[in-house]
């Protein structure tokens, strides 16, 4: 029976750092993760991360807040209903201004916590192997292999221009 063990490298550039994730993912080593100081598109590029759904999230929140005030706007004209002079009682331009308002309150909110929810915010407690350094000035790579293939997980790294590699147990 083989145990686990954790390979953690880091690197100088976020270069060399997509490069060791792409041939990470080319040896089909699945369990792959990696911290960097600043936000990368190279890095997301190499992990392959699909889209957000927060985008679906801010679009469902905006067209409930639309629907919600022509809810609110209609019903209450129709509950309450006033002599207007002829006038239409439901009458469109002034909802208007109340389903913008309802949208971008409901798209807000929904954004703020479709953020919270695929972040895992709030993080209780640091990611396991992650390093100080990480979020000062290097890239850091963390595998979670078989102690079997450990080595090829080494030499994977090394080749890609890892300035540090460690093995821990898992």
């Amino acid at each position: 029976m083989s145990s686990e063990v954790e390979i953690v490298a880091s690197f100088a550039d976020e270069e060399r750092c997509a490069r060791a994730i792409e041939a990470l993912r080319a040896a089909r080593f699945s369990a792959i993760r990696y911290f960097a100081p600043i936000p990368s598109e190279k890095l997301a590029e190499a992990m392959h991360r699909p889209k957000s759904w927060v985008r679906a999230l801010v679009l469902g929140g905006g067209i409930t807040g639309v629907l919600t005030g022509i809810a609110i706007t209609v019903g209450t004209s129709l509950e309450w209903n006033l002599d207007v002079g002829g006038k239409p009682v439901v009458s469109v331009p002034p909802f208007i201004i109340i389903c913008f308002e309802l949208m971008i309150l409901f798209g807000g909110i929904s954004a703020v916590l479709g953020f919270l929810f695929f972040a895992r915010l709030p993080a209780l407690e640091t990611a396991p192997r992650y390093s100080s350094r990480f979020s000062e000035d290097r890239f850091g790579v963390v595998v979670r292999c078989d102690d079997a293939d450990a080595a090829r997980v080494e030499a994977i790294l090394n080749e890609a221009g890892a300035e540090e590699v460690l093995r821990e147990a898992a």
